[in-house]
């Protein structure tokens, strides 16, 4: 498969257990069918991606460097059950909380594109033949706005979410699925139509 590819996964809601804010490592819990979805992710020759809205940084719950000892850990867990990823992505901004530094309208806060740009010069990505995977409708507005493709999951904020959808909205997921697994297994079948 073509490495110029990627599965880009929203953190809280898809991958991991939505907590409202993960303020400690202690707290990650990764979700059931994750590891094997990044798994199946590492075995195709496409890159595993993680992109994700850390705002609690900007509203003061916590630093960007709990942040970055959550992706570690993250990896640690992954890595232990022979799984990686890529990269790692996150806005620690809000545009309307927090100390001038994160207090902005950025244009790395999804749905704004940056987060998918960088990886694609950091990781050569060709965005338009890329996946979005998230539990929010902003994932999929993302997907769209770069021209890949967005997977909606059931999981986290997903139930909520999907009953938000009409049949006009132009932000409708190509897929919906009932968990990450379910969302790689498609996007793989996916890939291989294209072939």
């Amino acid at each position: 498969m073509n490495r110029n590819i990627a599965v880009f996964m929203d953190r809280d809601g898809t991958i991991c257990e939505e907590v409202g804010y993960l303020k400690t490592p202690c707290d990650l819990n990764i979700l059931p069918g994750t590891v094997d979805a990044i798994r199946l992710i590492n075995k195709s020759r496409i890159k595993a991606v993680v992109i994700t809205n850390q705002s609690g940084v900007a509203k003061g719950y916590f630093s960007e460097e709990v942040v970055q000892r959550v992706h570690i850990r993250l990896k640690e867990l992954l890595e232990e059950k022979c799984a990686y990823l890529d990269g790692i992505y996150y806005c620690p901004h809000h545009p309307e909380f927090g100390p001038r530094e994160y207090r902005k309208r950025c244009d790395c806060r999804k749905p704004e594109a940056g987060m998918l740009e960088m990886a694609s010069r950091d990781l050569k990505i060709e965005l338009p033949l890329s996946y979005v995977i998230g539990d929010k409708i902003s994932d999929i507005e993302l997907a769209h706005r770069v021209g890949a493709k967005g997977v909606l999951v059931l999981t986290g904020y997903g139930k909520e979410e999907v009953k938000s959808l009409d049949r006009g909205s132009k932000n409708r997921p190509y897929y919906i699925a009932e968990d990450i697994l379910a969302a790689v297994n498609w996007i793989l079948l996916d890939l291989q139509v294209k072939q």
